[in-house]
């Protein structure tokens, strides 16, 4: 009798620990390192939302996992991601550099696109086009990466003397609204999120000019998990950003920093 009982409070006492430890989560806090970026990373004050925090938070929720955010220049995050101390780079495009270093998950199709201010300027339709018209200036963001062809294509306009590497979108908008460069290379949502947060630059959004040149296709945007972080905990992020990608969650999280008819042209579900 004695040991039915004890078998009865073990099994009792294993049926109350499994919620426990389904929502337990990770193993330890999850390393977030994040830089400004538009409306996907908005950073006020000591507060820090967005649509990438934003979706990661409902993922806290949903998998018990902590993630610790903490606010660096983006071509810093990228530094800390190559050193195995940002367990989850994101926003990201996927590089075979990056890919040595974590797991790809992507969540959306974007593609970055030439962005200037509205004028009588001819319009550019490929990278030879804006290489041979050396009088235009262009800016990035340092640490942005969005492949090959960008990569060779920055490259090419920084032997030219004309390119502006600035540390955030926001610096970009500055830039572009005091007309100190011509044009900058970034998904329309990331500058149009720039311009909502910086008091200095309103009304410069509805003047905006987009370009798609060819050389800058479509690719996957998403996170990067590092393999600096256990299995255990690889696997577990690895199945709640795949969950996400595979349901409306991600769109529905950009629907409500901007409209459709922005998204429609640089940003589609997965």
């Amino acid at each position: 009798m004695t040991r039915r009982l004890l078998a009865t409070a073990l099994a009792a006492l294993l049926a109350a620990l499994l919620p426990l430890n389904a929502a337990a989560g990770c193993s330890r806090d999850i390393a977030v390192p994040v830089a400004a970026s538009g409306s996907g990373v908005i950073v006020e004050g000591q507060q820090i939302k967005g649509i990438f925090p934003d979706l990661l938070r409902e993922m806290s929720r949903k998998t018990g996992c902590k993630f610790v955010f903490t606010v660096v220049p983006r071509a810093r995050l990228v530094a800390l991601y190559r050193i195995g101390r940002a367990d989850i780079l994101m926003p990201a495009t996927r590089t075979p550099e990056r890919d040595q270093l974590g797991t790809f998950v992507p969540l959306v199709n974007n593609r970055p696109m030439l962005v200037s201010i509205a004028g009588d300027r001819a319009p550019i339709a490929n990278a030879g086009e804006l290489l041979a018209r050396r009088g235009l200036r262009v800016a990035v963001v340092r640490g942005f990466d969005y492949g090959e062809e960008y990569t060779a294509l920055v490259n090419e306009l920084g032997k030219q003397g004309r390119l502006f590497s600035e540390v955030d979108t926001t610096a970009v908008a500055r830039l572009l609204h005091a007309g100190a460069v011509d044009l900058t290379i970034l998904g329309p949502t990331l500058i149009a999120g720039a311009i909502r947060g910086e008091p200095r630059v309103q009304g410069m959004a509805e003047r905006l000019r987009v370009e798609a040149i060819p050389e800058l296709p479509w690719k996957h945007s998403g996170a990067y998990i590092s393999h600096a972080l256990g299995k255990d905990d690889q696997r577990t992020l690895h199945e709640a950003l795949e969950k996400m990608a595979k349901s409306n969650q991600v769109m529905d999280a950009y629907l409500r920093y901007f409209s459709a008819e922005l998204l429609n042209g640089n940003v589609r579900a997965r």
